[in-house]
């Protein structure tokens, strides 16, 4: 897992980890030519293929996991003062869960998946190989720079791929840590890691990849689909958005609150998945203002600032795009910043309106708007006239509600009075639709992610005067013979003697 060497005579910004050169095997000029060469040659070499292989590379990472745990506190805490609860939850244990979940099903993810035959096949064999794609590259982000940069490598491990990983240059104690350590891990023959910044990213993207997997803002995602375009790479693209939170007049108040205000203010708002904005009546408005105030006070005490379960922003580039936002609308809850600590209290915003800059964009911080509407009709059309986002949102105690938000909506994901928990769950499906990604992964669904489904038929050497009824001389006789041998026919249809 070693980066490729600097050129003689430089040393590498941060250490020892630096960037590949020409020299190193390229012959394109590329600086990272002879990295993707050298783990392609390995690929080719059949090493990353067998079981056993992927399951001592997935229990090292395991043991990364375990050995480095108070590590990736300390870096994440470094990084935006993130909270060693949040951190533990969110950066360690789902990345555990996932890894937990692939061991558990490897064996039965591998294996070749028999499907049905027609009259012609009836004697041959039919199945779906689950290949590796070969080289495939990770770009994680930085505002949970170990979780969605593992939890896509534990799968692209797990389908038999050689690996490089890039984690995010704007969390710079998380990225040392991930290019001083796991190397140590995992095989350098055939997993690498980069750091680049975005320069050298789009040298990076030059480079014929088998697969790439990014995560991060829609107008790099835009880019990594056009370089990804050059070579026919299929990508994963998991992107954000304005996550909308449907609130229904029939609803526990205090109970949104809480679990609105967690998943809003998690990782202060940093999270792709956090509710953007919430959808309600002028009258739920009204109530859930306050239940929100005494939520907000209830998690981070009458002053959040002194929390030390309340995150920072995590650049001084990203606080002044927050900072800005809150001109949108009227603050009815926080608003205080400090850019010294890139510290944005945990607010609310009230009379929103969709043309305020705030509507413009995700907020990714912690700012939660509201915009109110007459009722649920008039919300589905509003989160219909808007981009498909990540998640929808949406609580009431009726539940027909919830399922007409559900069904007349369309998303990456959906959650019914809660916020953030779908994310928990390995069993589901984890991506965007439209701007708000493409592709999906956790549990199984990123073993797919990078796994090539290939269709293979084994017929006999033999038995060829089966198959003389499609060689020319053609006749009518002959496509009867043919048609009742590969026919796929509707069930319930039945012929007239």
């Amino acid at each position: 897992m070693q980066q490729p060497p600097e050129p003689p005579g430089q040393q590498p910004p941060g250490g020892d980890a630096g960037t590949a050169t020409e020299d190193d095997g390229g012959t394109s000029g590329n600086p990272y030519a002879g990295l993707v060469s050298r783990l392609r040659a390995a690929w080719l070499s059949g090493k990353t293929r067998p079981m056993e292989y992927r399951v001592g590379q997935l229990e090292a990472l395991g043991r990364f996991l375990e050995e480095k745990k108070q590590d990736i506190l300390e870096a994440t805490a470094l990084d935006m003062r993130k909270p060693s609860f949040e951190a533990e939850f969110s950066e360690v244990l789902l990345c555990q869960n996932e890894l937990n979940e692939t061991l558990n099903n490897l064996s039965h993810w591998m294996k070749d998946e028999h499907v049905d035959k027609n009259l012609a096949t009836r004697l041959d064999v039919a199945f779906i190989r689950k290949d590796p794609y070969g080289v495939v590259l990770i770009i994680g982000p930085c505002n949970y720079p170990i979780y969605l940069l593992l939890v896509p490598l534990i799968g692209a491990i797990a389908a038999g791929n050689c690996v490089i990983v890039k984690p995010s240059e704007l969390t710079k104690n998380s990225e040392r840590l991930v290019v001083e350590a796991l190397p140590r891990y995992l095989d350098n023959d055939c997993f690498a890691v980069v750091t680049a910044g975005v320069q050298e990213t789009t040298r990076l993207l030059e480079n014929k990849f088998d697969y790439i997997f990014f995560t991060g803002v829609p107008s790099v995602g835009r880019i990594v689909m056009t370089a990804a375009a050059k070579h026919l790479t299929p990508v994963t693209l998991e992107l954000g958005g304005k996550n909308p939170c449907y609130v229904s007049d029939s609803c526990d108040v205090q109970n949104v609150a809480r679990r609105v205000a967690w998943g809003r203010f998690f990782n202060a708002g940093q999270t792709c998945i956090a509710p953007d904005y919430i959808l309600c009546s002028v009258e739920m408005q009204e109530k859930l203002v306050p239940a929100l105030r005494e939520a907000i006070t209830a998690f981070y005490g009458p002053e959040p600032r002194e929390s030390p379960d309340f995150a920072r922003i995590m650049g001084d580039k990203q606080f002044r795009r927050v900072r800005a936002l809150l001109c949108s609308g009227r603050v009815a809850i926080g608003g205080q910043t400090d850019e010294k600590e890139r510290y944005v209290a945990p607010t609310v915003l009230v009379d929103v309106q969709p043309s305020d800059p705030a509507m413009q964009e995700e907020i990714f911080g912690p700012i939660l708007l509201i915009i109110t509407v007459a009722n649920v009709e008039e919300a589905i059309d509003f989160i219909n006239s808007r981009e498909r986002p990540l998640v929808v949102y949406a609580f009431s105690s009726d539940n027909k509600v919830v399922n007409q938000v559900l069904e007349r909506t369309s998303s990456g994901g959906f959650c019914g009075n809660d916020t953030l928990m779908h994310v928990t769950l390995t069993s589901l499906p984890f991506g965007g639709i439209g701007s708000s990604g493409l592709g999906t992964y956790h549990g199984r669904f990123t073993f797919d992610t990078f796994t090539h489904r290939r269709g293979c038929l084994q017929r006999s050497a033999g038995l060829e005067t089966v198959n003389v009824l499609r060689y020319p001389p053609y006749s009518p006789h002959k496509m009867g013979l043919v048609r009742a041998a590969t026919a796929v026919k509707r069930q319930g249809d039945c012929a007239l003697l």
